[in-house]
Order: C-alpha cells, then structure tokens, then sequence
C-alpha cells in the first residue's frame, strides 16, 4: 500500500500540494509561537548602558497582589530608597555602588530642520530607557549622572567631568559645538542654560544618546544600583549576600537590562499570545487539512470502490490514505520548521514595532519550541488524516461507485446535532457578551467566530443548498444555460463546494470579526475618557512632560477659563483589598482643575488636593468606604500612600477611573511631570515658544497616547486575522483547483453535447461567484455573532467603530482569490480534447 500511496501522489498533485502547504505554514507559525513563549519565559534583555556593572539593583518591574494570584507590569519606575546605595557600599565583597537616575532631558532644537550648532536635534530617541510605550515621555529619559558614566561605561573623549552648571554630552549629540560653548537643554520640560565641559563615547551600543549632568544638578531619588564585586569575589555569592528590602531585586547576565528598559516586567502577555496564537494556528490547520483531504477522499470514491472490489481490505485503503497524507504532511512539517525562525523572527520584529514588546528583549527560540511544534503539528495532521482514513475505510464497492455518479449531499444525523451544538453555543455566546461589561466582552464574546465557523463548517452543504432561495436562483438563471447548470451544479455537488466555503467562512469570520471587535473597543475606550473631560485645547510636549511654569501662564493667557493638569497612570486599591482589580490596575487620572464632567454623587472635587482621592459610587459601595474613609492604594511606582477620600465621581459604565490630584500623581510618575495640559479657551492661537518641544492640538489629542489596555487583545486580533488571511489564499486556492481539476469528464461532455468553452467558463465563474458570496455572507453573519454584542457591551449601542475600507478590502481579497483561481484552473482543466478527456485516470 506504501508503495501505490507513493504512486498516487503524482496524479493528485493539488490536493497534496495543498496540504503541504498548509501543514509548511502551520508547523511554522507553531515553531513561531513556541519562540515568543520561550522569550515571554526567559524575558532577556542584554544591557546596554547598565552593561558595565555585573549586579544591577533595582526596584521590581512588577506588581504581585497582596492575594497572590498572577502579577502585572508597573506602569512606572519603582525606584529604590536611597538609603539602599549606602547600606549595598558597605557590604562585604562590593568594591563599589554605583546609582543612576533617569530623568527627561533634550537638547533644545533651533529653528529649522537641524539643532543648534548643527547637531541633529534632541537626545531623545525612542527605545531605551522609555518610560513606556504609551508615556509621552517615552524615549526622552535621556538625562543621567556624570557618575553613573561607570555603568556602561562611557569614557571623555574631550573636556572634563561636569561641574554644577555643566554638560557632558555623547559625542552623537555635539555636532561642532566645543567645550566652554553653552548649551540649552530642556530638563524636566523647563529649557536651562549649561556650559559644555566635555564630550564622551560610549565603549559599545547604547540606542539612546546619554546627557550627563552633576550629579548635583540631577534629580533626587534613584532608579538603580550598579554593583561591581571586589577581586576574588564570587558573583553569585555576592548576590545571595545582599540584604535587600522587599520589592528589591538584583540581576545578573542578560536579565540586567530589566532594569534599563521598560516593560520588560512580566511574561504573561507573550504567554497569552503564543498560547492563543498557537492554539487558533493549530484549529485553522486542522480545519483546512481536514476539508482538503475529504474533498481528495470524496473525488476518489470511484478509485477506492474499485480497490476495494479488487480485494483491498477496509484497513488496506485506510493505510493508504494516511500513508499518502503523512508524506506529504511530514516533508511540509520539515520545511516548515525550517521557516520557523525566519517566521518567529518577523512575528516579533512586528511586535516590538508596535510597541507591545520592548526592541531590545531578545528573541529567544532554542529547540524546545521547534520541538513541540513538531509535534503538535504531527498529532494535528495524524488526527485529522485519522478521521478521513476512517471514512475512506468504509466504503462500499457498490455505493460508491453509485455516489460518484450523483454524490450524496444529505448531511447525516450526527453531523446535523454537531453543527446545531455548535450553532446553539454560537447565539448562547452572542446573546451572554452585553451583559458581561466592557472588560470581559472580548474574552468572553471572542470565540462566537470560532464557533460559528465551526457550526458553518460542519454543515456545509446544509448551508448552500438552504442559502439557494428562488430569488438568488432566478437572478443566475437569467445568464442563460450558463447560469442554470451553475445553480444545479451547487445543489448536487453541495459537498464538494462545501469545501470551498469552509475556508472562505472561517477566514471571513476571523479576520472581519477581530478587527472590528478591537476598533470598536479601542474606539469606545477612548470615546469614554475624552467625552469625560470638558475642554477646547489640548498642550503636550515632547520634552517629558508639561513644566509647572507653562500651567502657571496658561492660567493668565487670554480667553482661558479652565486650566488642568493631565496625568495618567494605573494603581491598584490594597486597603480595604479591592478584590475587582487584581493584576489588571484601575486606571489613575491626576487633575488640577474642574474639567472632570462625571457627575458628583457625594463630596466635591474641589477637594481633590494633597493626599486624597475620589472613586466610583459603585467601588465605594463595595468596598464599604465613604466620604471622608482612608483607602490604601498602590500606584503605578509600587509606593503605597493613605488616600482620602473626597468624592464619590460617577464615570462612563465599565471605564471608571480613580481621580488624584496632578501634583500628587505625577510624582509617583517615571517623568515626574504631567502628561498633558487641557484647556477650555476661545482663543486657539497660544504663545508657546519659551517652552521648546511643546504643541497644541484639539480635543483629539486627548487620545494620543492613551493606554486603553488593549496593546496585546488587538496584536492578537491583527495577528489571528494576518493567520486567516494566509490560510485562506492556501485553502481556497488548492480547493478550488483540486474541485475544478477532477471535473474534466463532466467539462469533456458538456463540450462534446455542444457547449463552447466559453460557456464551460462562464459557468465556472457564476459557481465561484455564488460560492464566493455564500462564504462572504456566511462569514459575515458569523462575525456579527461577535462585533455586534461587543459593541453593545463595549458602546451601549449595536453599531461597531472601523474603516469601512476594510470591509471592501477584504471582499475584494476573496472574490481575487477565487474568481482567477477558477478561471485559470477551468482554462487547465479544458486544455485537453473532450474525448481524451473522458478517458482521463483522473476526474
């Protein structure tokens, strides 16, 4: 039997090509999702200007909750008590500590492209050192110490160490500007004036181009320890000997540049991807080898009937299929773990692109996740090859042959109940999402599509047969002879039209169903902030943050009746334990103005000053607190202060926040300094120019860099949608060609009865169009099941948030994968005469 699977290869040529294919990108993309575990597992980051110091001493980056379960990235710097540096100088075994401090800090450009004396620009460069993707401040921490210079080290390539009042800049930095020559650098987002001492060289890459003050000049405060051991030391032992407060860690190796650069915190988010990544890589490879190899099992009734009244047992042609399968399934799993790193690579690459994931973690993919792909891949292909051995196995001589003439499209009973459970858990999902809030929607109306697709596909021919009313039948009918045997045509041949449909349902229902969910509910996060807050301008500044000067002016400009301060941010309410938010954080919003629009219930925003805070009605209820109670809450630099509170503040439902003084909040900030400055002016044009870097924008700028917590939930989205796309050129492509190829003796008479080519050909093009449309539509309807009661949970109203463009793009992806696959397969299929056709050993 090998050797005859062997044989059959060559005359099934686009039915294995097909699942070659599908299991290449499947094997591949699995190898890819195994990566981002491992990396998500190992979380390392080679250090770049920390990279001289073998122990680094820093806050941890995460937040672990009081109740233990599972841990989130803090959305700020934890720095460490500067009591820590002497206590660490002081221990056996150190030679020297080291601190450093972040701060905002950028050359102030002059007017025109270039920067003063014809330097590029400003030191802040995006990538390290950031304060987070969505910070304003991001990439603008570029100010440190002259004696953190040690850490990496940098060395003075011209001038001297600074003095107070002094500079030392990194040589990428200095242009023709010499030692003695001032300088003018936004500190803090105030412009200052300094005197260049001198020019330094970093002695290996550091992406962000470093500015080094006195140490006197620097902030207080301290972001991390540079530890270097004293001759003789043993590096681990010295790490098991030091003494560290809670909430303290020391790294070593690679894991040192969690301390420069952030969000490099937690693994749970690449964990969630390449598990829900990989999981829908291996369902959607499951689902397309499995129709390809029925319809290949369907087409070869005749051959197997005939195999089997030839004296081959039911576990004889049951061998062979599978025997045939696993070949060209194991040489594409081979191939495809090949691409794997190339895939992995590239996958990752997009990520750090959109920020889900810092640039400089390093992708990890050693052998384990090439080998759970493998076998992954082989238990999915052996399984799925399993079930359609098992049908090919019970064929009878007799029926087949029968069934090869007029095919057999009742669905069976058994398969009927499945696609009804499957159907019925579909509308179950859809009609539970709007009652589940906006932060469980997504989870929890998510697999609709997946379900759907699966009913879909089960009952395939069911769907096509019930989708052919008169009113569609009529309208193809009218193209003339063409038109009637297209729609007999889909009626008798259900089954392996089906095939056809199964890709392009699932691919629609996916892609369509994923990218409107996460435009709708970015869209309605955001609708939710900016529709809270009243104001006409919007001030941000690429220099860190907004400078108390510049919101002292704004006070006094022309037209302005209301002026606050924006700071965001995320904590957590440990005191009373606030059991509702665990490892996802509240999100923080620091005012210091009236603009807030939620209405009061109890309290007065007014007394939003010093160490207070005003909190939903609804947490307030359930925590048991009141107006004047003390909350513990742990904000965003792991600092846990005794809040408060003042007022009960009502917010959209499903997007509240903790509402804090901006003073209070931007303290506990990376940056130290509001986020933005929101206006309620009638006058538009505003002076800005003693404040370098800053702009003014309208109320959309509310929305520029707001985290709504949805980084990862739209990669996935995108990432399921990029899968579905793929799958589906794979599926629908060889599908359709493998359907269209095995019909030669029906093209050869046809055309010996009378018909042209061109008729044969226009017949083919109304089959692929209905079909193409029926999938389009059964996608769509299926997508509904999960855009539409998200948007309700999400935005109160059945109507989803996305470009339309998409939608259009995606009906033209199809109809150009189907209709010229068609096309150019029938032209194939017709390349022989009709006689020769009819005596073909294939179709």
């Amino acid at each position: 039997m090998l050797r005859l699977a062997v044989t059959t290869l060559r005359y099934r040529t686009a039915a294995f090509l097909a699942i070659f294919v599908a299991v290449l990108l499947g094997g591949a993309l699995l190898s890819a999702a195994g990566g981002l575990l491992e990396t998500g597992l190992r979380l390392n980051a080679p250090p770049q200007r920390l990279a001289a110091a073998p122990i680094v001493v820093t806050g941890d980056p995460a937040y672990h909750p009081p109740d233990g379960s599972g841990s989130a990235a803090l959305p700020e710097r934890h720095r460490v008590d500067p009591a820590l540096l002497t206590q660490l100088t002081h221990t056996p075994g150190v030679e020297k500590a080291v601190p450093d401090r972040s701060f905002p800090a950028a050359l102030t450009p002059a007017a025109g492209a270039g920067g003063p004396s014809g330097r590029p620009g400003t030191a802040s460069t995006s990538g390290a050192d950031g304060a987070g993707a969505t910070d304003p401040g991001a990439g603008v921490l570029a100010g440190h110490g002259w004696a953190s210079a040690a850490l990496t080290p940098y060395r003075l390539t011209d001038g001297h160490a600074p003095r107070s009042g002094q500079v030392v800049l990194d040589e990428r930095l200095v242009g023709s500007s010499k030692p003695g020559e001032q300088e003018t650098i936004t500190v803090a987002g105030q412009p200052r004036t300094y005197t260049l001492a001198g020019t330094a060289v970093a002695e290996h890459q550091v992406d962000v181009p470093t500015v080094f003050l006195s140490d006197a000049d620097v902030p207080a405060g301290i972001d991390a320890i540079g530890v270097f051991p004293a001759d003789g030391t043993s590096l681990r032992d010295l790490v098991k000997r030091l003494d560290l407060p809670a909430g303290v860690k020391a790294y070593t190796g690679d894991e040192r540049g969690v301390a420069e650069f952030s969000g490099i915190a937690t693994s749970l988010p690449l964990i969630i991807m390449s598990g829900v990544f990989g999981g829908m890589v291996a369902v959607v490879m499951a689902l397309v080898v499995s129709a390809t190899i029925g319809l290949s099992v369907r087409q070869r009734r005749r051959e197997l009937a005939l195999l089997r009244a030839s004296g081959a047992t039911p576990r004889q042609v049951g061998k062979m299929v599978i025997a045939e399968t696993m070949v060209v399934g194991v040489l594409g799993l081979v191939l495809g773990l090949l691409c794997g790193r190339i895939a992995g690579t590239w996958i990752f690459g997009m990520l750090a692109d959109g920020g889900i994931v810092p640039p400089q973690l390093r992708f990890d993919q050693g052998p384990l996740p090439f080998a759970g792909a493998a076998v992954l891949t082989f238990a999915v292909l052996r399984l799925t090859v399993g079930f359609a051995a098992a049908r090919a196995a019970r064929i009878r001589p007799i029926q087949a042959l029968a069934e090869a003439a007029v095919p057999n499209v009742a669905v069976g009973r058994v398969r009927l109940l499945v696609g009804l459970v499957f159907a019925g858990g579909t509308v179950a999902i859809a009609l539970s999402t709007p009652f589940m809030g906006p932060a469980n929607a997504a989870a929890i109306g998510g697999p609709a599509g997946l379900t759907g697709s699966i009913a879909v596909a089960v009952l395939a021919p069911l769907v096509i047969q019930r989708a052919l009313i008169p009113r569609i039948t009529r309208l193809v009918e009218k193209r003339g002879t063409s038109g009637t045997l297209a729609v007999i045509n889909l009626r008798v041949r259900a089954v392996q039209f089906g095939a056809i449909l199964v890709p392009i349902t699932i691919a629609t229902a996916i892609a369509i169903g994923n990218i409107y969910s996460q435009t709708t509910q970015q869209q309605a996060a955001v609708d939710a902030f900016t529709e809270n807050l009243d104001g006409d301008v919007v001030i941000t500044s690429t220099t860190g943050g907004i400078p108390a000067s510049l919101t002292t002016a704004a006070r006094t400009m022309p037209g302005v009746t209301k002026v606050s301060e924006l700071v965001r941010s995320k904590g957590w309410i440990e005191a009373p334990y606030d059991k509702s938010h665990t490892s996802d954080a509240w999100p923080l919003l620091g005012l210091s103005g009236p603009v807030y629009k939620g209405k009061v219930k109890k309290g007065s925003l007014d007394d939003l000053t010093g160490n207070t805070i005003a909190i939903p009605p609804g947490t307030a209820k359930k925590l048991k607190v009141d107006v004047g109670s003390e909350l513990g809450v742990r904000l965003g630099d792991a600092a846990l202060v005794k809040l408060k509170v003042v007022a009960l503040a009502e917010g959209p439902s499903g997007y509240e926040s903790l509402l804090l003084p901006a003073q209070l909040l931007a303290a506990h900030t990376t940056t130290g300094l509001p986020n933005q400055l929101l206006l309620k002016t009638s006058n538009k044009k505003l002076d800005l120019s003693q404040w370098p870097g800053t702009s003014i924008s309208g109320r959309s700028g509310l929305a520029d860099g707001l985290d709504t917590g949805l980084g990862v939930d739209a990669w996935i989205g995108y990432l399921l949608a990029a899968i579905a796309v793929a799958y589906t050129a794979i599926a629908s492509i060889n599908t359709i060609a493998v359907a269209v190829l095995d019909r030669r003796r029906e093209f050869g008479l046809q055309r010996l009865t009378g018909s042209t080519r061109r008729e044969v050909s226009r017949m083919l093009g109304l089959e692929g169009l209905l079909i193409a449309a029926l999938g389009l539509v059964a996608g769509l309807v299926t997508a509904a099941f999960t855009v539409f009661p998200i948007a309700v949970a999400t935005r109160g109203w059945p109507i989803p948030s996305g470009p339309a463009w998409i939608l259009l793009a995606w009906v033209a992806v199809v109809l150009l994968l189907v209709l010229p696959t068609t096309a150019i397969t029938g032209r194939i299929a017709m390349r022989t005469k009709p006689m020769d056709a009819l005596s073909s050993p294939v179709g």
